[in-house]
């Protein structure tokens, strides 16, 4: 009878053993990144959701800034949900949905198909947007002031569009067609491109636009373009940043130069861009999130618009293409 309770004490603590190592190992084999993650939400006063439409370097750059800004004043007391939509609204409201389940206390939302999803998810959780050209357009706005109210704030990448326009005509003035190439499916990319068609016009220019609806026929609009237009704008749209190369690879051997809307862009596939810089942008943004996330109200919190503007130039695009560059430019690392 001893010997029997000995075998099963003996069992008892080996059982108990087997199970402490289990767990363990179960430790041993989830990755830092997430245990640290899980850390710092246990430990974090303020969580905040971040729905990025598409990885680029625009909204990347607006990301970083935002992040960096909001962790330099907040440091170990805030925890990112950091999420990309792969280029998909519907991806988009997905996301959103998730960060109104977990209830996050702030959404970035990181182009205009995010803020739109965003704001059709919530009208409770506070939203701000960056990389959003033109709120009014975006969230439907008529007779927009400046400021949307209710729940959502944030900045904007709207450069001055008809600046954008002079510096076509500087740098073409012979040009006699420019051919406008953005996607149908980003409203604000068909507002900038209404507004520069007429500032070129104004100056004298044939203005055609070339719209495609995502980038399936993304090649075929460009190939279109570039055969029929002496000079290419193309205004901060997402779908085109995702492909410049294909741009590039089609309008660089047909000779047709390429003004882009944003840096990023023109990097890719243009000549020339009026620009701001995107993580400014997204410091500036992170700036409003810690105001709000300390008691300020969002619902008064005007949009903000980027203070400076540059004018760059892709080097070696332009010697290839013929281009002359006034010395006010600066020229765009490559």
């Amino acid at each position: 009878m001893k010997t029997a309770k000995k075998l099963l004490a003996a069992m008892l603590v080996m059982i108990m053993a087997l199970s402490l190592a289990a767990c363990g190992s179960s430790s041993t084999d989830s990755s830092d990144g997430e245990k640290e993650e899980t850390q710092a939400s246990g430990d974090a006063t303020y969580k905040i959701g971040i729905c990025q439409l598409v990885q680029h370097e625009a909204l990347d750059a607006a990301t970083k800034g935002f992040m960096d800004t909001v962790k330099e004043e907040l440091g170990d007391d805030v925890v990112f949900d950091e999420q990309n939509a792969q280029g998909d609204s519907n991806t988009c409201s997905t996301i959103i949905n998730g960060f109104v389940s977990d209830g996050v206390d702030l959404i970035l939302a990181n182009a205009t198909p995010a803020l739109q999803a965003a704001a059709a998810g919530t009208n409770e959780i506070p939203i701000l947007g960056t990389s959003v050209t033109e709120y009014g357009v975006a969230l439907e706005i008529d007779d927009f002031d400046g400021t949307v109210g209710g729940n959502i704030s944030g900045t904007s990448d709207l450069a001055p569009l008809e600046d954008q326009a002079k510096m076509l005509n500087e740098l073409f003035p012979d040009a006699k067609k420019v051919g406008l190439l953005y996607c149908s499916a980003e409203a604000n990319s068909q507002y900038q491109v209404d507004e520069v068609k007429k500032a070129l016009e104004g100056m004298g220019y044939t203005c055609e636009p070339y719209a495609f609806s995502d980038s399936n026929d993304l090649s075929s609009v460009v190939t279109t373009a570039a055969d029929e237009s002496d000079v290419i704008y193309v205004p901060t749209d997402n779908t085109v940043a995702s492909n410049t190369e294909l741009i590039n690879n089609i309008c660089l051997p047909a000779k047709v130069p390429v003004i882009a809307g944003e840096e990023g862009i023109c990097s890719g596939c243009g000549v020339a861009t009026l620009s701001i810089s995107y993580y400014d942008l997204g410091c500036a943004t992170g700036k409003m999130a810690v105001k709000i996330l300390q008691g300020e109200d969002i619902s008064k919190m005007p949009i903000e618009y980027a203070p400076n503007f540059t004018k760059k130039y892709v080097a070696s695009r332009c010697e290839e293409l013929g281009v002359t560059i006034p010395d006010d430019y600066e020229a765009i690392e490559e």
